[in-house]
């Protein structure tokens, strides 16, 4: 069964919350760190977009630098998105 849009987004938000749970970081944190190389994101903002799930690809990456994220393991990957695929 393929994933559909809404389990890819569940995904991303998954992913992202265990970061930055991982790290210790609060949305007005990361929104600081992002600031702080230029990229203007109120802490609600991006809340609301982790929350959602939607977010581009740009910013995905930024977060992935400031928060220092070194790699996202496609086991990882796969393991949550059945998880998912299972559930929903």
């Amino acid at each position: 069964m393929q994933p559909k849009s809404t389990q890819w987004r569940h995904l991303v938000q998954r992913l992202l919350k265990a970061e930055l749970s991982k790290k210790g970081v609060k949305y007005q944190d990361l929104s600081d760190k992002l600031l702080a190389v230029g990229v203007a994101q109120s802490a609600d903002n991006l809340r609301n977009k982790v929350n959602k799930g939607i977010l581009g690809a740009d910013l995905l990456l930024q977060i992935m630098y400031v928060l220092n994220i070194k790699q996202i393991r496609y086991e990882d990957i796969a393991e949550m998105l059945e998880d998912i695929t299972d559930n929903g």
